[in-house]
């Protein structure tokens, strides 16, 4: 009869296992929903926080509910509840290893499945949902998993010995999720804006593009969905640190060819007669925007995160630049461009010097590209930014 009870006990947990992970995939099932729902106007759908919110008490009842279930077999009133594998086995490894600790990592898995490569199940993720799953094991980690296990082990007073998870362990593994979360959406909306800024300077001919009047469409889209991914972030991550800016940051133009000082920089390479070889050149300069990792880890906060997006996104369009050739104008279009995204761009991160230093190289490799370098004059170059 023991042998019965111990095996309906074991079939309940797994049936209850089986229920929470349903659960969360219910959740996110409901937040694909909501995020994917048309915006009626002057009506907000619930924000990410409210959805964070909804999923982690969603999530919580469910496993108060499930081990108040399987509380039942410990109740004193019961007659098998004072056998050795209810004291036991069935607290530690039953209830607290094989469902608490067997959910969080179930949770952990499915989460970390979202990150596979694009053209699988990561593909068709919302970065949203990217965000708010990191957000979700990151709140986990910090508390969510010291309360539960708490729970778990004061309800179930184990009296077994049998070696368990440590909080620790279980805490690492979803920092660990979290992390690779955060990096995957990184990826995926520095993705985003990349092939915006790739089409944008494939598509053109910059040999008889004619003398720029505005900033393209283009770049100011870059900085909109730029604001739009900050305000995201900023919806579950708190803002970070950044290093202090200089008072100049928004009133820098690349006037690197017009200065005396800074033209003998670039002038070998527009003469023929230059002394310097022209490849030694690029190449010394490649050597220098090469020590920015682009893929370098990503923090919890919403300027890591950013920073990760905009290096992404400018290196994209350095590479894109080193590969075509420009016509005067076409130069001169590129400074225009690479000045508003650095009138925008540099609040976002966390050293405006990044910013300056891959912007800089972008019209530095466009004027290696141009057989007919002439830069357009700063102070017209920041008139049509302004006018943009």
């Amino acid at each position: 009869a023991t042998e019965i009870v111990e095996r309906v006990a074991r079939e309940r947990l797994g049936h209850h296992l089986q229920g929470l992970r349903a659960a969360f995939l219910g959740c996110l099932t409901d937040v694909r929903q909501a995020l994917a729902a048309p915006r009626l106007a002057g009506k907000e759908g619930p924000g990410l926080a409210e959805l964070l919110a909804n999923v982690a008490s969603s999530i919580l009842s469910h496993i108060k509910a499930s081990l108040a279930a399987v509380h039942l077999f410990t109740a004193k009133e019961v007659s098998f509840s004072n056998k050795p594998y209810f004291r036991g086995e069935f607290c530690s490894q039953g209830v607290r290893e094989g469902l608490i600790v067997g959910f969080i990592r179930s949770m952990c898995q499915t989460a970390q499945s979202f990150c596979d490569s694009p053209g699988e199940k990561g593909g068709a993720t919302p970065p949203a949902l990217l965000l708010l799953l990191s957000r979700l094991c990151l709140d986990y980690e910090t508390a969510t998993i010291s309360y539960i296990l708490t729970l778990t082990d004061e309800q179930f007073l184990v009296q077994d010995q049998s070696p368990v998870t440590p909080v620790s362990t279980l805490c690492a593994e979803a920092r660990e999720t979290a992390r690779r979360l955060l990096t995957h959406y990184v990826k995926v909306q520095g993705l985003v804006i990349s092939q915006m800024l790739r089409k944008s300077v494939e598509t053109r001919d910059w040999l008889s593009t004619l003398e720029p009047r505005n900033v393209r469409a283009v770049m100011k889209r870059v900085v909109e969905d730029t604001t739009a991914i900050d305000v995201q972030v900023g919806l579950l991550y708190e803002e970070g640190v950044r290093k202090a800016q200089s008072s100049d940051s928004s009133k820098r133009t690349f006037s690197v060819y017009s200065s005396s000082r800074q033209q003998g920089r670039y002038a070998p390479s527009y003469t023929p007669s230059a002394p310097m070889d022209t490849n030694l050149l690029s190449n010394i300069q490649k050597l220098f925007s090469e020590r920015i990792d682009v893929f370098s880890p990503v923090e919890f906060n919403k300027v890591s995160v950013l920073t990760g997006i905009i290096k992404i996104s400018l290196k994209t369009l350095l590479e894109c630049v080193r590969l075509r050739t420009f016509g005067r104008f076409g130069l001169q279009q590129v400074q225009v461009d690479c000045h508003f995204l650095q009138l925008y761009l540099w609040r976002f991160v966390a050293d405006e010097e990044l910013v300056h230093l891959l912007l800089d190289e972008v019209v530095a490799s466009a004027a290696l590209r141009c057989p007919d370098p002439v830069p357009m004059e700063p102070s017209v170059v920041e008139v049509i930014c302004e006018r943009g």
